[in-house]
Parts: structure tokens; sequence; C-alpha cells
């Protein structure tokens, strides 16, 4: 590894070191390369250039091969020895080869200059020379870093796998931390919602439940009907909140079957889904839902309102919609002049198929009305107070007597809440069902 004079050799002028024991010589090489800008060093012999080497960093050493106690190839063997990094240039007088030789060897010079020199070759040689050692120093440092970084590298592979894996798991865990989250703002919003569906039915004691029931029919039908997730969930709110135009009717509208009504009272009831709609277009999350509201009286042989669509211009979930809303309103009594039972109600909405209701939304419904057949995983039992446990899950919204909605429908009991149930039961006096999920017996 380059050392640190190596570094401030390639950052400041290079040091030239001149020996010879000859005055005269070491006179004439720094009035040549001094002017050139280098810095300059001389010595009279092997012995006091070797102790200035000790001194000073060199960069590039001349030598005269003739000198007294040590010649120059003995003194640019020990510079190779001890200053592997410093170049080396013999200068000799007189044509001896075997000593020529010896430099070469023991010193591995890097060229040798015979006296008398030409300034112009002695400088180029001294030039090459410093451009070599140069190069020799980036070839170091490149390998060196090379090798570092290959090591890194290595290092970087082999705990590359365990950091995927980490942040894999650590992605994993934030996904499942919002998975949770979203799931509980879901049924949050659906709770507010059936709370507020439940507020608009308070009105009138009759229909407690309608918009329940409404909405978990038109949700199995739609799921039936193999739509789309977010389909089945627009259909589902605009089910709940499909009367919420009816808030400003006078009371004696709400329960007055559609079929007798005249003059301004229809024309009132007329406008309810225009109403409903304008009041959800504040609400961005909603917008499906209220498109539906508009049109889930609609009828598929043209003959319904608000628009007067027909057939598939009518939106796919308000077709829904109109065969569960029309089937829970046959029974209690808001559409027809006499209230229907559940299997005159069925009868009803089969009778309507291609003149009031979209064809496969009856099929569907027929379906669903005939069972599904086969056993299942879970049924629903009904159970009084003094029978529910905790762990157990709502099958049905819990509804009082009144029609105040008090817990949604797939809630999980707890200790704390069948004790509130009860003590509500206590305090009005009735007693309430609780419809649950249990494992059927298979």
């Amino acid at each position: 590894m380059p050392n640190d004079d190596d570094l401030q050799s390639a950052a400041s002028p290079a040091s030239l070191l001149f020996v010879d024991d000859e005055p005269n010589i070491l006179s004439a090489l720094r009035r040549l390369f001094r002017p050139l800008g280098y810095k300059i060093f001389t010595a009279e012999g092997g012995a006091e250039g070797l102790a200035l080497l000790e001194q000073e960093p060199v960069d590039l050493v001349i030598s005269d091969m003739r000198m007294p106690q040590m010649d120059g190839a003995q003194f640019l063997e020990q510079v190779r020895q001890k200053w592997p990094d410093t170049m080396r240039i013999l200068l000799t007088g007189y044509a001896d080869v075997s000593s020529t030789i010896a430099a070469i060897n023991k010193g591995e010079i890097f060229r040798y200059v015979a006296k008398p020199w030409e300034d112009n070759d002695i400088v180029l040689v001294v030039k090459q020379a410093l451009e070599l050692k140069n190069l020799a120093l980036e070839k170091r440092r490149l390998e060196e870093l090379t090798l570092r970084q290959n090591e890194e590298l290595k290092e970087l592979n082999a705990s590359l796998e365990s950091r995927v894996l980490a942040r894999t798991e650590e992605v994993r865990q934030t996904m499942g931390f919002l998975e949770i989250a979203n799931k509980k703002l879901k049924e949050s919003f659906l709770t507010s919602i059936k709370v507020f569906a439940n507020l608009i039915e308070l009105r009138e004691r009759s229909l407690a439940g309608h918009s329940r029931r409404v909405a978990d029919l038109a949700r199995t039908l739609a799921k039936r009907l193999a739509l789309p997730d977010s389909e089945v969930q627009d259909i589902f709110i605009a089910a709940l909140l499909h009367d919420i135009g009816k808030i400003g009717l006078p009371d004696k509208l709400l329960t007055k079957p559609f079929a007798i009504l005249a003059g301004e009272e229809r024309d009132l009831v007329l406008r309810h889904p225009i109403t409903g709609q304008a009041a959800l277009m504040g609400l961005e999350q909603i917008h499906g839902a209220a498109k539906l509201i508009r049109s889930h009286h609609e009828r598929w042989d043209g003959m319904g309102f608000p628009d007067g669509l027909v057939g598939l211009a009518i939106p796919f979930g308000a077709r829904i919609l109109a065969v569960a809303n029309d089937f829970d309103a046959v029974q209690i009594g808001t559409q027809l002049s006499k209230q229907l039972n559940q299997s005159e109600a069925v009868a009803y909405i089969l009778e309507g198929r291609a003149k009031r209701y979209d064809p496969q939304v009856v099929d569907a419904f027929s379906l669903a009305m005939g069972g599904q057949g086969g056993s299942t995983e879970l049924q629903e039992v009904a159970l009084k107070t003094p029978q529910i446990k905790a762990r157990m899950t709502l099958a049905r919204d819990l509804v009082s007597p009144e029609g105040i909605m008090l817990l949604s429908r797939d809630y999980v009991l707890t200790d704390e809440i069948i004790e509130q149930i009860r003590n509500f039961e206590r305090s009005s006096g009735r007693h309430m069902t609780v419809h649950v999920k249990v494992k059927s017996k298979i």
C-alpha cells in the first residue's frame, strides 16, 4: 500500500538525490535540474546518501558508479532493499561492463547514463523514471482499491440474503398492521352506516329492521351473481341507506302503501330517490352507492321512477336493490294495500320477472329463496340472553324492541357486552332474542 511519503510525492514536486564524490558533478546536476522545479538533495558518498534517505523522502536517486568505500552498485542495492519505490539511475564515467551489470542486477536500476551526458537525454530519462514510478503507485492504489471493494462486496453478498429476508419480514409485518387497521376502519364505517340507517327507521316502529333486511338480501344476491367485492359493498351500503330521501317526508307517508298514494303525496314519494342521492353526494366514498339509491325504483319495463330507465340502462346494483327492497316492502305493507307473507312475497317477485325486475336478478333470487342445499360449517341459532356466551358471533344485527340497533352483525360478544345486553333487558323490562352463529352438526 502506498505510504504517506508516496502520496506526498505525488502531490508535491518530485525530490531528487544526486550521489557523487566529485563536487563539480553534483554542482552540474543541481544547476541542470533545479530550474525544472525539482527538490534537490546531494550527497558525496554512499553512506551520506543512505543517511539522507533515512531523513527525507526521495523519489529518484542518481548515483555515480565509481566512489570510494561504497561504489554505486553497492549503494543502489541498499536503496532497493530499504526504499524499493525510489527510482534508481546509475551514472558511470568509464567502460566497466562488469560493474554496470552488477548495478543492474543488484540495484535493479531503471537506467544507466554514461559520462559525459547530454543534458536533454538525462532530463528525459529522469522524467520517464518519475512517470513510471507514478504509474506503478497508481496501479498499486487501484489494485488495493479493487481488492478492498471485492472484500466489501463479498461481505455485502454474504449478508444480502439475510438483510432481504429481514426487510421482507418487516414489510410483511407492516402490511399486516395496515390490513388490520384497514379492516377495523371498514368495520367502523359500516357500523356507522348501519347506525345511521337505523336512525332513519326510528320515526316509524313498523319499519325497524327494513333497511338491514334489504341490505342482507341484496348482498346475498350480488354475491350469487358474482359481482366484484367493490360493487357488492356499494350495493350493501345503498341498501342500508336507500330510504334516506324519506327523512323529509311527513310521518303519515312513511308507512302508507305506495299503491294507494295519489296526487301530491305520490309526487313527494317519487322524489325521494333523487333527494337520497343528493343527500349523500358530499361523501365521496359512497358516490357509487348514491347512484344506486337514485335508480332503485326504476323498472325493467321502463315504468319506474325517477328517470324512466329501461332494461340494461338501469345500473345493475339498482336492479338488485329493487328486488330486495320490494320483497321486504310487500311483507311490511309499504308497497301494496295489503301485507303479504313470505311465500306470497316470493311469488310477487317471480311474477314481476322481465316486467318490474331484471330476469337475471329474479333467477338468482329464486335460487336463494329455494335454499342452497347441503350442510354448512356454521348455522344461525336464536338464543335468549341467559344462553349467550363470550366469543359467540352475531348472525344478525341486534335490534332493540323499539328498533334501535345495539350491535351489528358479525360482532364478537364479550363478557362486558353480554352484561350490558342483560342490563338493557332488565331496565327495559323486555326480553330479547340474540341470533348467533354456531357450528352445525354435519
